[in-house]
């Protein structure tokens, strides 16, 4: 799967099929399930995911976090953490438009 070029503020990321994300009581962390293993996600990576319902936007899922994490400027770091996600095939990409 190649990744998008760039994803837009309006694109909506959305979890892959065969992938699911649940918290895990064993490892005190929130993971990502799918048929062949799992991924234990660090927190920023945790916080993110769960907010790829396939209906927030990208730029919803970045204001949301925003308001999480005042002091940072962290649009670029969940651009680029989605992209990577989508290159892995964690999140499918519902272009705007």
């Amino acid at each position: 799967m190649s990744p998008p070029q760039s994803l837009h503020p309006d694109d909506v990321p959305a979890m892959a099929r065969h992938f699911r994300l649940q918290w895990e009581e064993a490892q005190q962390a929130y993971v990502l399930l799918y048929p062949e293993g799992m991924v234990e996600l660090s927190e920023t990576a945790a916080a993110v995911l769960t907010r790829c319902s396939g209906t927030a936007t990208l730029a919803q899922i970045v204001a949301d976090l925003q308001q999480q994490f005042p002091d940072d400027d962290i649009a670029a770091d969940v651009r680029e953490f989605l992209e990577d996600a989508y290159a892995n095939g964690w999140v499918r990409i519902i272009r705007a438009g």
